[in-house]
């Protein structure tokens, strides 16, 4: 593996920022309800947030593991969240079915890079 010199080069956070500009693109549709639309918001903002906080801190594969965990569990939230705007019909199926596959990579990446970050313990 490369190494890795700013955080904007991790796959993981520039894949959550793909997922975010697309949740921020439909979340418009959640208008009147604002707590949907904020919380998908944040979780979203989270799965970046702690990548980026995670490889800045400079603590550590162990901690940096931490934080990509929160990351990967923010990303498991955005999911959760995606099912909720589905069943209240403000995104279609295939806008679920895009952002789903999205987030599952998300996810997916964080645990190659997390099991990556444990073989050097």
């Amino acid at each position: 593996m490369a190494k890795i010199e700013r955080f904007e080069d991790i796959d993981a956070w520039k894949r959550a920022r793909i997922l975010s500009n697309r949740i921020y693109a439909v979340a418009g549709a959640f208008a009147r309800d604002f707590d949907l639309r904020s919380q998908i918001r944040r979780d979203i903002i989270s799965v970046m947030s702690n990548i980026a906080e995670g490889f800045e801190r400079g603590g550590g594969d162990r901690e940096f593991r931490h934080f990509l965990s929160i990351a990967k569990g923010s990303a498991g939230e955005v999911r959760a969240q995606l099912y909720v705007a589905l069943d209240a019909t403000y995104i279609t199926q295939a806008e679920f079915d895009e952002l789903t596959q999205i987030a599952m990579d998300v996810s997916r990446l964080l645990s190659r890079f997390m099991q990556y970050l444990s073989s050097g313990d």
